[in-house]
């Protein structure tokens, strides 16, 4: 009888591991892994436009809100040259371009550093806490157009950033 309670046991805890086992790792069977989604980390947004990477892309208002400086990283992953053409409208009703050139392989950056280059906008009729429509297109690509989030210049991470006042000058 002890032969036969003990391979009871043995087989009742080997069930129980089992059980144990599947219960716990069985959701990573059915839930899509989080690291493969795609997100924004920070207050700007992003996307792809051809085989150019458009990052953190977001708008920094000054303090009277007649214009706003363009942050944004492109990013070339393709083997040709060419041009990052944006477009808006501005408070008119009036389509802007501005297109800046990016060749094959490079990271420019725009508007993250204090005395770096800077794309700044007088006429975008914005304000902090809106969100700003901007037209992405690269090369002969269809392109996308993101909702930039717009930040108020009182925010320290972004004071030095902001544009100086358009009403001022």
């Amino acid at each position: 009888m002890t032969v036969r309670t003990r391979a009871t046991r043995a087989a009742a805890s080997a069930l129980i591991a089992g059980a144990l086992l599947v219960g716990t790792a069985g959701c990573s069977f059915i839930t899509p892994t989080a690291t493969l989604n795609h997100y924004d980390p920070s207050d700007g947004i992003g996307a792809e436009v051809g085989d150019v990477k458009v990052r953190n892309v977001l708008a920094i208002s000054n303090d009277d809100e007649s214009a706003v400086s363009l942050m944004v990283t492109i990013i070339n992953t393709s083997s040709s040259s060419g041009s990052l053409r944006m477009q808006y409208e501005s408070a008119e009703g009036e389509r802007i371009d501005i297109s800046k050139p990016v060749t094959s392989g490079e990271v420019k950056s725009y508007g993250t550093e204090v005395d770096g280059d800077m794309i700044v906008i007088a006429d975008a009729g914005i304000r902090a806490g809106q969100l700003f429509p901007i037209y992405f297109q690269f090369g002969n690509d269809s392109g996308q157009e993101l909702l930039v989030p717009v930040m108020a210049s009182d925010d320290v991470i972004y004071a030095d950033l902001a544009p100086a006042s358009a009403l001022s000058e």
